[in-house]
C-alpha cells in the first residue's frame, strides 16, 4: 500500500517548495487526507492541550460517559449498533463567537490554553487554503472570501474521548461519513489509533504521529473544487484497551455564504461536467446534511440541486 501522505511544511520555504506543493496536490486530489509536520504550533502548547484535555475527560465525563454505557446496556449488546457511536464529546465554538467562557466544568487555565489552541489552528487553516488556491490555480484569498459570507467563516472544535470499549466489533468509535464543511485539522493521540479512512474500497487507518496534525478535505471544498479534490469518507475504530484523544477543529463557510464551483474550474467545454455540483445556502446544506450524515454524500448534493432554482448567487464579496 503507498504510503499516507505526510507533509514537512518547513519544506515550503525552502529549494524543496515545488515538491511540497506537488505532494499537497496529490494528497488533496487522491487521499483527501494528509498530515503536517513542522506546521508553527509549538510541541510545548500542544503537550499542554493533550494533558489537560485528558484531565478533564477524567474529571467530568468519564464517569457520566460509564452512566451513560450502562443506561443503554451497551455493555452486554449482541448486535451491531447503528444509531449511536462509542464516544464522549464537548464543543467549542471560536468564530464568529466563541462560546468558551460559556461551557460548564472547564477550569480557567484550559479556557485560555484552547483559545490559544484555536488561534493557532485558524491561522494554520487559512494558511492552508492558500496553499489549496495555489495548486488549483485560484487567486490567493478565494477559498478564504468563498467561505467568509457576511459575519466570517464558522470555526470551532469537537473534542472527543474514545474509552476503551468490549464489542468494538459491534460499536463504531464514530460511523463512517464524510465532513460537512470546509478544512478539518486534528489532533488526535499519537499512542492509541483508531481514524480511518476509505481509499480505492479499501479502510486505510491514518497513522498517529507525535506532534502532527491531520488535515482532511470537507464536502463544500469538493463543490468549490468541481470535484477536483474530494471530501473522503472516514471513521473511527473503537478499541478494548486506551483512551484514544481526539480533538477536531473544523474551519467551516458562515452560514450565509453561497458556495458552489469556483468559474474557473468548470470545464467550459465539457456540458456534461458544468453542472455536476450544486449552488447553496451553507446553513441550507447543514440542515440536510444534521439527518443524513452517515449516509453518501451524493444524495445530498442532489437534494440541494433540487433547491439550487431558489438561491440567487452573486459573485463573492471581498471579505
Amino acid at each position: 500500500m503507498e504510503n499516507f501522505p505526510v507533509i514537512n511544511l518547513e519544506k515550503l520555504n525552502g529549494e524543496e517548495r515545488g515538491a511540497t506543493m506537488e505532494i499537497i496536490k496529490d494528497a488533496c486530489e487522491n487521499w483527501g487526507f494528509f498530515e503536517l509536520i513542522n506546521h508553527g504550533i509549538s510541541h510545548e502548547l500542544m503537550d499542554t492541550v493533550e494533558r489537560m484535555t485528558k484531565e478533564h475527560y477524567q474529571k467530568c465525563m468519564e464517569q457520566r460517559f460509564k452512566e451513560l454505557v450502562a443506561t443503554k446496556g451497551l455493555e452486554g449488546v449482541q448486535t451491531e449498533v447503528n444509531d449511536l457511536d462509542w464516544e464522549s464529546t464537548f464543543f467549542l465554538r471560536h468564530l464568529p463567537q466563541s462560546n468558551i467562557s460559556e461551557i460548564p466544568d472547564l477550569q480557567d487555565e484550559y479556557r485560555k490554553v484552547m483559545k490559544e489552541f484555536a488561534l493557532k489552528l485558524e491561522k494554520l487553516a487559512e494558511e492552508l487554503l492558500d496553499l489549496l488556491c495555489e495548486n488549483l490555480g485560484l487567486e490567493k484569498g478565494y477559498l478564504k472570501k468563498a467561505f467568509h459570507g457576511s459575519k466570517g467563516p464558522n470555526f470551532g472544535t469537537k473534542v472527543s474521548n474514545y474509552p476503551p470499549c468490549p464489542k468494538p466489533d459491534l460499536i463504531k468509535g464514530l460511523r463512517a461519513h464524510t465532513d460537512a464543511g470546509g478544512i478539518i485539522l486534528l489532533f488526535q493521540d499519537d499512542k492509541v489509533s483508531g481514524l480511518q479512512l476509505l481509499k480505492d474500497d479499501q479502510w486505510i487507518d491514518v497513522p498517529p504521529m507525535r506532534h502532527s496534525i491531520v488535515i482532511n478535505l470537507g464536502d463544500q471544498i469538493e463543490v468549490i473544487t468541481n470535484g477536483k479534490y474530494k471530501s473522503v469518507m472516514h471513521r473511527v475504530i473503537a478499541q478494548t484497551n486506551g483512551n484514544r484523544m481526539s480533538i477536531a477543529s473544523f474551519y467551516n463557510p458562515g452560514g450565509d455564504a453561497v458556495i458552489y464551483p469556483a468559474p474557473t474550474l468548470v470545464e467550459k467545454e465539457s456540458d456534461e461536467n458544468n453542472n455536476l455540483y450544486p449552488k447553496f445556502v451553507f446553513e441550507d446544506y447543514m440542515k440536510l446534511y444534521a439527518g443524513l450524515k452517515f449516509q453518501a454524500k451524493e444524495p445530498r448534493f442532489e437534494a440541494m440541486k433540487a433547491i439550487e432554482s431558489n438561491v440567487n448567487v452573486g459573485p463573492i464579496a471581498a471579505a
